[in-house]
């Protein structure tokens, strides 16, 4: 095993996970893979319980989903409340993601989405109600991700 508890199977599944969750099975991860779907439900497990896993979402295209506007506010926090004020914005309507970062200024990103820009009006409102201040705020035109691709990509047998 590598030095933080992983080894190359380990990180295989967290690859085909990465690439499809949804629609990826034990038993076709078995077929890339070399051990059998039993040891990789087993696997599954073990990396869900020590928290590498930490749940399974969907990534939603809100534009799609009837929410046009996307906004990125970077926000600065007082560094001691960062934590806590970071939890309070997830909480507020129409915000979806809350990044907490480790610097003094903009240490805290949030994104929102809504219809309207009366709910734009609230969203503004509801950061400023919190302990941190509005940086930028920015309109959100295109998000792209990918799957982190050093996750044992040379394990798996495609």
């Amino acid at each position: 095993m590598a030095a933080d508890g992983l080894d190359e199977i380990d990180y295989g599944i967290l690859h085909l996970l990465q690439q499809n969750a949804r629609s990826t099975t034990p038993v076709d991860m078995a077929e890339q893979l070399p051990v059998t779907d039993t040891t990789i439900r087993n696997r599954i497990d073990r990396l869900e319980e020590e928290g590498v896993i930490e749940g399974y979402v969907p990534i939603v295209n809100y534009e799609k989903a009837g929410f046009p506007i996307r906004l990125q506010f970077s926000c600065t926090a007082p560094t001691k409340k960062r934590h806590q004020v970071a939890g309070q914005a997830l909480e507020l309507p129409h915000v979806v993601k809350v990044d907490e970062m480790l610097s003094a200024r903009e240490n805290v990103q949030v994104l929102a989405v809504a219809k309207t820009t009366e709910e734009v009006n609230e969203i503004t409102a509801g950061l400023d109600d919190l302990p941190l201040t509005i940086e930028r705020e920015s309109l959100l035109r295109e998000e792209r991700r990918r799957p982190f691709g050093h996750f044992g990509q040379h394990v798996v047998d495609d």
